[in-house]
């Protein structure tokens, strides 16, 4: 599979580098990153990243892998990491972009319960509620706001209204029917990406990370295509992917000390599996972005 060929894998949209790790969280407006790009956000996908988009006023165009459905403020779109998207954005929108690390969202779902299990897929609200709406935009701006100005108490209010605005979408979704095993499958999940973050530069196999994880390869398997639609092969596989992008991008290691740091018994197959996953050699790719 070519990971990269469908669409480029992002922290944020353009972006290569991720924010500090204290960092779990950022918050923009929809003006402050789409003015930059004509108010045309390609599609794109995020890694370990859950993105809620608030559309205050205006029309956009959204991308969800094959579909390009409309969308008029007031409305909502949440998107699960991995999965392709855009916006085409018209000039007079406003409203916010809030990305969230799936760390961060793992343990917010987890204190709210299962009802608040982020859904595994793409999800639109178009609000016809001035009410329900006006609450998502309060909650958006003091959100940004407290981003923003890194005031005394700010990660305790960023928690509040995040958890605010997490409720509020979550409670047009939620039927109060999802079993707890939908929970158990999150918080395995949840455990598997912190463990890929760790090991994934020692070319552990699936089952490793299912014996680690207390798992049969069958039940990890199960889990990972229910909230990523991937298999743990492919998810190692991108991960790995995305380390060796950022250190031909960000670092002047040469392809043999990259194939060395993650694990690679020798620079020719190191060279083997990113062309698969990139559709290019190391060298290519790093004289291409580096252009």
């Amino acid at each position: 599979m070519n990971y990269f060929q469908t669409a480029p894998l992002f922290q944020l949209y353009g972006e290569q580098a991720g924010w500090p790790l204290a960092e779990m969280l950022h918050c923009e407006t929809i003006a402050s990153r789409s003015r930059l790009h004509n108010w045309h956000i390609r599609p794109h996908r995020h890694a370990g990243l859950y993105q809620i988009l608030y559309l205050h006023r205006g029309r956009a165009i959204v991308s969800l892998d094959q579909d390009r459905p409309i969308i008029e403020g007031p409305a909502a779109v949440e998107v699960p990491q991995a999965y392709v998207h855009g916006f085409e954005f018209d000039a007079d929108c406003t409203g916010h972009v809030i990305t969230i690390t799936n760390v961060l969202l793992t343990q917010l779902a987890q204190r709210l319960g299962t009802a608040a299990t982020p859904p595994p897929h793409p999800v639109l609200h178009q609000f016809l509620s001035g009410e329900h709406s006006a609450g998502l935009h309060e909650a958006c701006a003091h959100l940004n706001a407290q981003y923003a100005a890194r005031q005394p108490f700010r990660e305790a209010q960023i928690e509040a209204w995040l958890t605010l605005l997490y409720t509020r979408l979550r409670s047009r979704t939620a039927d109060g029917t999802q079993p707890p095993q939908a929970a158990r499958g999150l918080q395995h999940y949840a455990r598997f990406g912190e463990l890929l973050e760790r090991a994934h530069s020692r070319q552990h196999t699936v089952a490793w990370y299912a014996r680690q994880l207390g798992l049969s390869t069958t039940h990890l398997n199960l889990v990972t295509r229910t909230h990523a639609g991937k298999t743990p092969l492919q998810l190692i596989h991108e991960r790995l992917a995305l380390e060796a992008s950022r250190s031909l991008v960000y670092t002047s290691m040469t392809v043999s000390e990259i194939s060395d740091a993650l694990g690679f018994s020798e620079p020719a197959h190191f060279t083997r599996f990113f062309r698969k996953a990139a559709g290019q050699s190391p060298r290519d790719f790093r004289l291409r972005v580096s252009a």
